[in-house]
């Protein structure tokens, strides 16, 4: 009886390591709602925790909001003031899956996947399909790369018309993360 219990809880524990979780504290997520011909609409954020569950391919991202840097002060105040709310949505989070994600599959060279799962920001959540993603495995861990488009309108985000023409509707966001076993 003991050897079996032994046994059981031996393959229970080689199963759960087997599902390693990757962390970040220091991931990057940036946007972009420029338009040609008038002020640059672009911020990043360098302090994004992400972490990766390397057995199934969950994924979730968590970014505070007032953390987002723009090269104007005067404009990053006006998108966590008027825009994002800030104050009242600290936060913005994503959580999904990699489709057809194996750690096996990963090596130095990108390897392409798709993600799916839900973006909420500004109070409202949103569900995003097919965003490509580049992974890369080396000895310090799991980098994972990639970029989408988010509509500001989709998130209630008001944009006033003496500014409308100046900001995009359409937001090119970026992020960049670099996981480390936990």
């Amino acid at each position: 009886m003991k050897k079996t219990f032994f046994l059981i809880a031996l393959f229970i524990g080689l199963g759960l390591s087997a599902q390693s979780k990757y962390l970040t504290k220091k991931g990057t997520v940036a946007f972009e709602a420029s338009v040609p011909s008038f002020e640059e609409v672009k911020a990043s954020h360098n302090s994004v925790t992400t972490i990766m569950n390397s057995g199934n391919g969950e994924f979730a991202s968590l970014v505070l909001v007032k953390g987002f840097r723009f090269k104007n002060a005067l404009m990053e105040e006006h998108f966590n003031e008027n825009y994002a709310e800030s104050d009242t949505y600290p936060k913005a989070t994503f959580k999904g899956k990699i489709l057809d994600f194996s750690l096996d599959k990963l090596n130095a060279e990108k390897q392409s996947f798709l993600i799916n799962g839900q973006l909420t920001f500004h109070g409202k959540t949103k569900q995003l399909d097919n965003i490509n993603v580049d992974i890369t495995l080396n000895e310090e861990g799991i980098i994972v790369s990639g970029s989408f488009l988010a509509n500001a309108s989709d998130f209630d985000i008001k944009i006033p018309k003496v500014v409308k023409n100046k900001i995009a509707n359409d937001i090119e966001v970026t992020f960049d993360f670099s996981l480390k076993k936990k």
